[in-house]
């Protein structure tokens, strides 16, 4: 028997406080650019027949129980017990959260207290440069306010993230912008912007990445193929980790670690990065939560191409506690019918198993973020 005693969720984002209807718990659940077809729902998909398989027992009801009835029950409890008995039924004993996204989510000490477990900050990379620039005028105070800025995040966050690294221009280069270069590109983004707008200047978003990994903090990176919390649409992404390459060979040997986070479709480039270089690690979270039954291919397929101590677990989850329970499930599930397979026919001692299972679910994410430090 192949378990998973303890999971550490290193990417994921609070769940929304009120009440949902059918069609707002639908819409959290699809988490695309717009509303199913017609006379169809979010609910048949793998992620929906993942939450009906698992999330019932949870809430008092039977496997597979209808939508409907289901989210009766989820009222009939409230938002905040149903949201408790989810959290705590994930067997997660420390949460990552992600705090950078928009709406009525809960927090780091929030997720903790509902679930039972420890919960640290990952900033926001791109959201903390927002903020910045609506306090401050002029060029100057923006540059030096954010490098304060990013210098007392690292204090306390367990790590940075940055959504927006391959949503706008060339993929990251090689080596930091120069002064005059991030000067101009700060001029020209406080002269267009409005309050609360995106950074989208390659220049600034090369400077953002190479400021925070002057830290030596963690630094994760939406790596392709959207995921929650990315914010996505379809092809904001494209081209996935293999655009990381030259940044991920420049900053190694500097003491910042690169996670590439929300791999699907490109799952195998991430896990490739991850074997070539020493300070790359690779995130299994959505690639196997939307791929419900399937995953135990995918996550085959990670595992044959990444070092074991390079793979870390994640939900990736957003807005539904649901979210939190059918990642770890599947993921644990998966992890288990992998390893147990070969298990079963000899490639694999069981008590290596049982090593390699602890690493990718656990011991590699508090390694990584130096969990066991704090």
């Amino acid at each position: 028997m192949i378990e998973t005693t303890t999971l550490v969720d290193q990417n994921c984002h609070g769940v929304l406080r009120t009440e949902l209807g059918l069609g707002t718990f639908e819409a959290q659940l699809g988490r695309t650019a717009g509303p199913p077809a017609a006379g169809t729902t979010f609910f048949d998909t793998q992620t929906g027949f993942a939450v009906r398989r698992w999330c019932p027992p949870l809430l008092g009801l039977q496997p597979h129980t209808s939508p409907a009835a289901y989210l009766a029950r989820r009222r009939e409890l409230g938002v905040m017990e149903a949201g408790r008995r989810l959290l705590r039924g994930t067997g997660i004993t420390t949460y990552l959260v992600d705090t950078g996204l928009p709406g009525d989510l809960t927090g780091p000490e929030e997720i903790a207290a509902a679930g039972a477990a420890e919960a640290r900050e990952i900033v926001r990379l791109d959201l903390l440069a927002q903020q910045v620039a609506d306090t401050s005028g002029t060029v100057d105070s923006l540059l030096a306010n954010l490098a304060h800025a990013v210098h007392t995040a690292a204090g306390s966050a367990v790590a940075f993230v940055s959504v927006a690294a391959l949503r706008h221009g060339p993929a990251p280069a090689s080596d930091p912008p120069g002064p005059a270069e991030v000067r101009a590109a700060a001029g020209r983004w406080l002269a267009r912007r409005r309050v609360g707008g995106r950074v989208t200047d390659p220049v600034l978003l090369r400077h953002l990445l190479w400021t925070a990994v002057a830290t030596g903090r963690p630094l994760q990176l939406h790596a392709g193929g959207g995921g929650e919390g990315c914010g996505c649409r379809v092809d904001c992404c494209d081209g996935g980790p293999a655009r990381i390459a030259g940044f991920a060979a420049a900053t190694a040997g500097l003491g910042t670690d690169l996670v590439l986070l929300h791999g699907p479709p490109y799952h195998r480039h991430a896990a490739r990065l991850a074997g070539a270089y020493p300070h790359v690690y690779a995130d299994l979270g959505p690639a196997l939560a939307h791929t419900g039954a399937r995953a135990a291919d995918v996550l085959a397929q990670v595992l044959e191409l990444a070092p074991f101590g390079k793979l870390l677990y994640s939900s990736g989850a957003r807005g539904l506690p649901e979210l939190h329970v059918v990642g770890a499930r599947v993921f644990s599930q998966s992890l288990a019918r992998v390893l147990g397979g070969w298990v079963a026919d000899g490639s694999w001692a069981l008590a290596d198993a049982r090593r390699v299972a602890e690493m990718i679910a656990s011991g590699n994410a508090r390694r990584v973020y130096g969990l066991d430090d704090i």
